[in-house]
């Protein structure tokens, strides 16, 4: 599979702060690229520089096949860019902003009522973007991004604000962009978001990638696979914790936390254990970890300290 962008020890400081310590991407042609990181960690940075937004200080950086050094206008024409925050002009309707990007682009007419089919806005075409909400905004946005055709789009924070029927309705959008052959780069907070989208994670923190992977490898890199077992009485949770060395116990919820993978053979083995001694768990479940736990791993803080 192609190379929609790779990177090799990109560096980029301001002053004497290091924002970006030489790091190395490879995102395939077709696919969704979610780059993970704290306020700070250089994400901004990093978009900036592939977006030729911003000159790298050092290491080399191919978009679309084109170095971001040498070819940036060509770079540019093969790229589309989504910021945080919608770039709508409110004083005009959908229809007008969308127009107005293909006067820009020197487009064809016939994309605006495609676009505004595809991002269910016909019936708010004429109206100022000013009364849309939140999601139909950033729905608009992303119609504009898609008027010169663009075979890489670079997402920043895209759901950012929506409620979750609005986030959900943007996921199946990018998906279908990938599915039409587009790549998508895609900046986020929302670790469910990287984990439902993505196909490859990168986690920068503090100017250095410090894991890439599919999500599934990430979080099997993360201990903390467990079996939750729920008993109905105290004397229950006392004879069954010696049985499972390494567990721990709530006593208030009558709980014990028994480490282990979570596979059906060692479901066995458990349950067998309890039967043996004639104990039952009222309730079981099995926990493993999710990005939100490679996160904090990696980084030391969860995404809301970040």
């Amino acid at each position: 599979m192609s190379s929609a962008i790779a990177v090799s020890g990109l560096r980029k400081a301001f002053g004497d702060k290091v924002v970006l310590d030489g790091i190395d991407l490879d995102v395939p042609a077709g696919t969704i690229f979610s780059l993970l990181g704290p306020n700070g960690a250089g994400k901004t940075t990093t978009v900036n520089v592939l977006t030729t937004l911003m000159k790298a200080d050092g290491g080399t950086v191919r978009v679309a096949g084109h170095d971001v050094a040498t070819d940036a206008k060509a770079v540019r024409a093969a790229i589309g860019v989504t910021g945080q925050f919608a770039a709508v002009d409110e004083l005009l309707t959908g229809q007008e902003n969308l127009q107005l990007m293909v006067d820009l682009s020197g487009g064809g007419k016939r994309i605006v009522p495609e676009l505004l089919e595809r991002f269910d806005l016909v019936e708010a075409a004429r109206k100022p973007a000013s009364t849309y909400s939140g999601g139909m905004r950033r729905k608009l946005d992303l119609a504009m991004t898609l008027v010169g055709n663009p075979r890489i789009i670079f997402l920043d924070e895209p759901t950012t604000g929506l409620d979750p029927r609005s986030r959900r309705t943007m996921w199946s959008i990018i998906r279908d962009l990938v599915a039409d052959g587009v790549t998508i780069f895609l900046t986020t907070q929302y670790l469910e978001e990287a984990d439902q989208l993505a196909d490859r994670v990168a986690v920068l923190d503090q100017g250095r990638l410090v894991a890439q992977g599919t999500p599934e490898q990430l979080k099997r890199q993360i201990p903390g696979t467990h079996v939750r077992l729920r008993f109905t009485s105290v004397a229950e949770l006392d004879a069954a914790a010696p049985l499972f060395p390494g567990s721990t116990r709530a006593d208030e919820a009558l709980t014990l936390r028994v480490p282990g993978d979570g596979g059906t053979a060692s479901l066995r083995a458990l349950l067998d254990t309890l039967d043996g001694h004639s104990l039952s768990a009222e309730e079981f479940s099995v926990h493993t970890p999710d990005l939100d736990d490679v996160f904090l791993a990696l980084t030391g803080h969860t995404t809301e300290a970040a």
